[in-house]
C-alpha cells in the first residue's frame, strides 16, 4: 500500500457502524492494485448521528464516493443531491458517487444478490421465495427479485420501525411488477413455516447472525427446512451463520453473503472507476466458494 499511495491517489470510503469486520476494503484495494488504478478504499465508523457530517466531509475532501451500510442506508438520501431510479424505488442507498460536487445515491445490493445467485447456478426466476427483512438491503433484494421475474414472494418482518417500509415495498412491487407479493408478521412462526414449505428459496436479508447477534437466527428449528430448499444469507461475517449451519445439517444448498458482497461491490466499483472489477481474480483472493 505504501508503494501505491501517491499525492494523486483518489479516496473512496465505506460509512457504517459497526464496520471493522468488513471485507470491502480488502476487496476494493486488491482490485485497484490488480488493475493499476490510483485509488484507496477505507472504512469509517459512521452512524446516524455522525452521518451528515461525514457526507459533508466526503464532498469537502472531493472523495470519489463511498459505500454506505447499516444503519445509514435508509437515511443518507437526506444529505445527497440526487438518487438513481432504483435507489428512489427502494428508499435506500448503498453507493454514493461524487461527480464534480454533485452527490448521487445508488443501490447495488439487489443487483449483487441476484448476480450471486446466477453465479452459483441458482435460478429463482419464475419461482417462489420467502425472505426476512425490510431494511435497506432487504428492500433492494425484494425489488430487484420482483423486477427480474421472481413469480411469488412472501416477506416477513418484525413489527418494528421498518414495518411501514415493508408495506411500502409490497405496494411498489404490486404496482410495478408481475410478482405476487405478501407481507407477514415474523412473530407468526406457523405462517413462516407454511410459506417456506412451498418456496424454492429462503433468504435472511437482515443482520441477524452477524455481530453482535452472532449465533442467533430467526428460524426456531430444523423442521422449517427441507433438503430441496435453497437457503441464503446476506451475512458474510461469520461465513457460516447459525441459520446456514442448521440448513446444511438438513441437506439444503446454502449460500452466504460473500457473493452478494462481491457483485454489489463490482457494480459500485464500475460507477467510481469506469472499469470492470476483475471478478474471477477477486473470487480467488476472497476465497469465495459455493457449496
Amino acid at each position: 500500500m505504501a508503494e501505491r499511495i501517491t499525492g494523486h491517489t483518489e479516496l473512496i470510503g465505506l460509512m457504517a457502524y459497526p464496520i471493522r469486520h468488513s471485507s470491502s476494503p480488502a476487496m476494493h484495494n486488491e482490485a485497484f492494485a490488480y488493475l493499476g488504478l490510483d485509488y484507496a478504499y477505507l472504512a469509517f465508523e459512521v452512524d446516524n448521528d455522525t452521518l451528515e457530517d461525514a457526507v459533508k466531509g466526503l464532498r469537502a475532501l472531493k472523495m470519489v464516493g463511498s459505500n454506505v451500510s447499516m444503519p445509514n442506508k435508509t437515511v443518507v438520501h437526506k444529505y445527497l443531491d440526487k438518487l438513481s431510479p432504483a435507489a428512489e424505488l427502494c428508499g435506500a442507498v448503498n453507493t454514493i458517487v461524487n461527480e464534480n460536487g454533485v452527490l448521487t445515491g445508488h443501490i447495488t445490493d439487489g443487483i449483487g444478490y441476484m448476480k450471486s445467485l446466477k453465479d452459483n447456478n441458482i435460478d429463482v426466476i419464475g419461482k417462489k421465495m420467502t425472505i426476512v427483512g425490510s431494511g435497506g438491503a432487504a428492500t433492494a433484494i425484494e425489488v430487484q427479485a420482483a423486477l427480474d421475474g421472481v413469480a411469488e414472494m412472501s416477506i416477513f418482518n418484525i413489527k418494528d420501525k421498518f414495518w411501514s417500509n415493508a408495506e411500502e415495498t409490497v405496494r411498489k412491487i404490486s404496482e410495478k411488477t408481475n410478482c405476487k407479493v405478501a407481507l407477514y408478521d415474523l412473530a407468526d412462526l406457523d405462517k413462516l413455516k407454511e410459506e417456506i414449505a412451498d418456496s424454492y428459496l429462503f433468504a435472511n436479508a437482515t443482520g441477524m447472525g452477524m455481530k453482535p447477534l452472532e449465533g442467533q437466527t430467526y428460524i426456531p428449528d430444523k423442521s422449517f427446512f427441507r433438503p430441496e430448499l435453497i437457503v441464503t444469507d446476506v451475512v458474510y461475517s461469520p461465513r457460516e451463520t447459525a441459520m446456514l449451519k442448521m440448513a446444511k445439517e438438513v441437506g439444503c444448498k446454502t449460500m452466504n453473503g460473500m457473493g452478494m458482497m462481491l457483485f454489489q461491490g463490482a457494480a459500485a466499483f464500475e460507477m467510481w472507476t469506469g472499469k470492470e472489477m476483475p471478478i474471477e481474480h477477486m473470487k480467488k483472493i476472497l476465497d469465495i466458494k459455493y457449496d
